[in-house]
């Protein structure tokens, strides 16, 4: 059985993107993220979002982290190639201003948006996507499973198959996208595109890796994972 999502997509999407963040205050002269949980939230109303809140960045702008999951919906990155596209689905592609390829959001996966100023965190962007994958892999290694990074290929792996997606954007200081971890949804949509531009790539989720923590409780560890992370390099800059 797929998790399902306490909150339904519709037209309160935009008011509820619009809340205020729960977050610490400074730490150590940075702020930690503040956090958003908005539930099952339609894509495009959170990719405005994103950009809107990028846009609009001030220098003391405090950071965010959004925690949600997607309605079935294919995103194509800007490197996408038409031969990686979706054969033969019905479902919705969305093509988006992020590094990277194509991949599948759906119900049942956890994804965290990270909203930073890498520049005032001192964080360039390569070591940033080796942060954000560490939170991964710290992630599953609270669960006992052993995950790791593979060559070439943005992501992170669990026995060579693909269980969490990265791709970001910078712009004006402002860094925006995140990573998608597969919990516990159907996998098949994947079946019809080359997820991340590799054909015949498998995918995994944390429920196949016996991993019975909900979407929810992933969430929360994933976040705590990056923050702790943040406070690290901010400690050691």
């Amino acid at each position: 059985m797929h998790s399902e999502s306490r909150q339904h997509p519709n037209e309160n999407d935009a008011a509820r993107l619009a809340m205020p963040a729960i977050g610490p205050a400074l730490r150590g002269g940075v702020a930690a993220p503040r956090i958003r949980r908005l539930g099952l939230t339609e894509y495009q109303p959170a990719y405005a979002a994103m950009r809107e809140f990028t846009s609009a960045r001030a220098d003391d702008t405090p950071d965010e982290i959004w925690l949600l999951e997607h309605p079935p919906v294919y995103t194509a990155g800007l490197a996408c190639r038409p031969e990686h596209l979706p054969r033969g689905s019905a479902i919705a592609l969305e093509r988006i201003d992020r590094g990277g390829q194509i991949t599948y959001h759906g119900p049942g996966q956890v994804v965290m948006y990270t909203l930073l100023d890498l520049a005032r965190r001192n964080l360039r962007i390569r070591s940033y996507v080796r942060l954000l994958e560490q939170a991964v892999i710290d992630t599953l290694a609270h669960y006992r499973i052993a995950a790791k990074r593979k060559d070439g290929a943005p992501g992170i792996y669990v026995d060579g198959a693909k269980v969490a997606a990265l791709g970001l954007r910078v712009r004006s200081r402002g860094c925006y996208h995140g990573v998608a971890l597969n919990v516990d949804m159907d996998l098949a949509p994947f079946l019809a595109i080359d997820p991340c531009g590799y054909p015949g790539l498998a995918v995994t989720q944390t429920r196949g890796l016996g991993i019975s923590a909900t979407t929810d409780e992933l969430a929360t560890q994933l976040a705590a994972a990056l923050t702790r992370l943040l406070e690290q390099h901010e400690r050691g800059r």
